[in-house]
Parts: structure tokens; sequence; C-alpha cells
């Protein structure tokens, strides 16, 4: 074992598949000489070559596209889009050719693409470099969506992805990748796509969630332990295709279910999840659905306090649960 922070977890991730499969590339803006803006390529131009570490103009539907075709010819392609809020340019090659070609050539063609997009708010980066847009695409048949939450999912779910032959979409959020550690395997190893994860046993509520506010509710339920209030945590990990199977047993195991993501409420992911309570697990129940989630405005304001309003926190998931609890 050794101790890595989430974003080292990214680049072991990247170094190790890279040398297992020589078909594998990576393009993006920044990710060669200056090794990406948050380091995650760092050293990896240098290990494997331009041209298979290709720095690109600013041009995120130039990346997807050439990525896409890329993979229809036998390599494999971990394009980086550097803000997540910056990935609308590229939508027309990710949801109309990535998540269709498959389909559309009735298995003819595969398209083994992972899009590392860096995600998230919490770090001052105002309304252009701090969206949660993974709603966009969980909607998509054809596409695969990941949203690790540690340094061991991360590295998990990175190779789970590489090695996957559909296209898929990596959501890594930029407040996680220094501020924790944790021990990983120094041996290979994959967590499954699709796969959630129970990170914390209980019996009051279940915490359904992913990415950096999986981190938020573990603490929030070590305030609420000394309350006894017993909360079960369920990272989902992977957003498409969901773990339906674990967000009901866990929820008919505590009939409370509190979602928590960090998107705007309104049309997020959790909808999706409560509504699957709401269809499978309704007369298990003891209390209604509750969702914790960023405020319905156009984006994340740059105003420290305001930023701070915005973001779920340990503090609004524990209120949350203690009504939820009470009820």
């Amino acid at each position: 074992m050794h101790k890595v922070t989430y974003i080292e977890a990214i680049t072991e991730a990247l170094r190790e598949e890279m040398e297992r499969d020589d078909k594998l590339f990576m393009m993006g803006e920044d990710i060669g000489l200056y090794g990406g803006v948050f380091k995650a390529t760092k050293g990896l131009q240098k290990q494997f070559g331009e041209m298979r570490v290709l720095d690109t103009p600013l041009s995120e539907s130039l990346i997807a596209g050439a990525s896409i075709g890329a993979t229809l010819v036998g390599l494999k392609a971990v394009p980086e889009i550097q803000f997540a809020d910056f990935i609308t340019p590229a939508m027309d090659q990710i949801i109309q050719q990535a998540a269709k070609l498959r389909y559309r050539s009735g298995g003819s063609y595969r398209v083994p693409v992972v899009f590392r997009v860096c995600c998230g708010g919490g770090i001052g980066g105002g309304l252009y470099h701090s969206q949660s847009n993974e709603a966009w695409f969980v909607d998509q048949p054809g596409l695969k969506v990941v949203a690790p939450a540690t340094p061991y999912d991360a590295k998990g779910l990175l190779k789970a992805a590489i090695r996957d032959n559909n296209p898929i979409i990596y959501f890594e959020h930029k407040k996680l990748y220094r501020s924790l550690k944790q021990d990983i395997p120094d041996d290979d190893y994959i967590v499954p796509i699709g796969k959630a994860d129970r990170k914390l046993e209980g019996e009051t509520l279940s915490i359904i969630t992913y990415g950096l506010p999986v981190n938020y509710a573990l603490e929030a339920a070590k305030e609420l332990a000394k309350e006894n209030i017993k909360v079960e945590v369920i990272d989902l990990r992977t957003l498409l295709p969901i773990d339906k199977d674990m967000i009901l047993e866990s929820v008919k195991k505590t009939g409370r279910a509190l979602i928590v993501h960090e998107a705007n409420k309104t049309g997020g992911v959790g909808g999706e999840i409560a509504a699957i309570i709401a269809e499978e697990a309704f007369d298990y129940l003891d209390a209604p659905v509750t969702r914790v989630a960023g405020p319905d405005v156009p984006a994340m304001p740059f105003s420290p306090p305001m930023e701070e309003f915005f973001m779920v926190s340990p503090k609004k998931i524990a209120d949350a649960a203690r009504k939820l609890a009470a009820y």
C-alpha cells in the first residue's frame, strides 16, 4: 500500500494504462509540456512522447472530435476537458457521435474514449470554472458516466474506464485533487463501473450521493452519530448505469432517503434517484425523499460568501438529516 492524493491517483492510473497499452493516447489543452493546469499529466509527455500526449488548441470540439475519430481506426483516447464549463462545444461530438456510433453501426464500431472532465466548485473559480454538469450526460444511453469521491476509486474507476470499449465521461472534482489522501494498493486493481459502494453502514436513514459530497456526508455522519442518528452513506460512484439494487436495498433497510449533489437541484441526478425510490420502494418509506443540492441559479458565484451559500456542506447535510430522522 502507498498513500496518494486524488490527483496523484489519477496520474498513476494514466501512467500505468499508457504503459500497458501502446494504442492509448491523450490530448488536451496544456496537458503535455505543462503537465495540465492541475498537473494530472505531469511528466507523461516526457515519458511517452509528443505523439501520445498531445497539446491541443483551445478547442473542445477538436479535442472530442479527433479523439472519437482516432478510436474508429483502432486507437484508445483519454482526452481532457480542462473545465466542465467549456464542454458545451464538444456536446455535438459526444452526444451525436460517441454515444451513438456503436448503436448506429450495429456494433461494427466501438468508441473507447474516456473524457476526463474537471468539474466542481468550492475553489473560488467563479461562473465559468466551477460547474457540475453531469446531468447533461446521464440521460444519454450509449454513454457511461462516473464520478469518484476518493483516491482509491479515482484510480480504480479510471483504469476500468480506459479498459472499457464504450465512451465514458469521467468527472473529477477539482476540490478533491489535493484535499485528501488515502492508502491504495501497490498492485494493479480496478473498481467496476456500475457498482455503488456503501461507505458507511447505518440504519436511521440513507444518504445517497457521489463525488465531493460523499466526503461531506461522512463528516456529517460523525456529528449525527453523537445524536444517535445512524446514517448509511451510499457512494454511487457511477451515475450511468446507476446501481439501483444498492439504492433500493439501503432505502428499504432505513426507510428514509436523503439525496445529495452539488449541481442544481432542478433536473439534477437526484430527481432520477428520487423517482427510482418512489417507483420501486415507496412502501418502505417512512418519510418523504429529500434532496440537498445547489440552488437554481445560472452559475457558481465568485464572491466567497455567495459561493459558500451555493455549495453543499457537512452542516447542510446534517441539518437535512436531522429533519428527516425526526419526521
